[in-house]
């Protein structure tokens, strides 16, 4: 039996059921679906910036963006051996990015993209997709920028899918399938507004928790 066509309506129902789309590869057209036993979340109150992290957002070597190169980061988590964005996925992204219902944080060092992360955007619930990095710490940043945009725009839930081994030391952690699925319920029965206004370096870095 054939597959529905992924359209951003089948995709967006997906999500709101705790359920995503993937790829095996780059090249393979075809997609599946997960509902991960343990999922990986980011309570918005404890992401952890550690010193070096907060020293880094503070010399100003980096400059930080909302959704004005969305596709650009979307490519740039692509571009790596092995990735499960197919060109099905990205396309989807794109759509969804235009529908407002898709969202990135840029980070660029001079005029070059140097990292970002990407999600997708129901209610108050925000999905990360993907993030890269092509110079130290500047996934971590924008990671640090997209928390502050989440905690400040009324958003209550911050799906990473999976937790992936560095994700934990910045304050992630994993639940049981049923418990993400009752956060997820409560968070897109509310509303939140991803704001694209880029804060003060000093107002990302006030929270900082952890030392290293």
């Amino acid at each position: 039996m054939s597959q529905p066509p992924l359209t951003p309506a089948l995709v967006l129902q997906a999500y709101r059921l705790g359920v995503f789309p993937m790829s095996e590869s780059r090249d393979d057209p075809g997609i599946f679906w997960v509902d991960p036993r343990r999922r990986g979340v980011f309570p918005l109150d404890q992401f952890r910036i550690s010193h070096s992290l907060a020293r880094t957002i503070r010399r100003g070597q980096f400059r930080v963006s909302f959704d004005t190169a969305f596709a650009d980061v979307v490519d740039g988590c692509a571009d790596r051996p092995e990735t499960w964005i197919n060109p099905s996925i990205r396309d989807l992204s794109l759509m969804l990015h235009r529908q407002g219902h898709a969202h990135a944080v840029e980070v660029w060092q001079d005029a070059q993209l140097v990292g970002g992360v990407y999600g997708i955007h129901i209610g108050a619930a925000f999905f990360g997709e993907s993030m890269f990095s092509r110079a130290t710490d500047a996934s971590k940043v924008a990671l640090a920028y997209l928390l502050h945009n989440l905690r400040g725009s009324g958003f209550t839930l911050f799906d990473t899918q999976f937790l992936t081994p560095h994700l934990p030391s910045l304050g992630a952690v994993e639940i049981p399938r049923a418990q993400y699925h009752r956060m997820l319920a409560a968070a897109v029965a509310q509303s939140a507004r991803f704001s694209t206004a880029v804060p003060a370096s000093s107002d990302v870095i006030q929270r900082k928790t952890q030392t290293s």
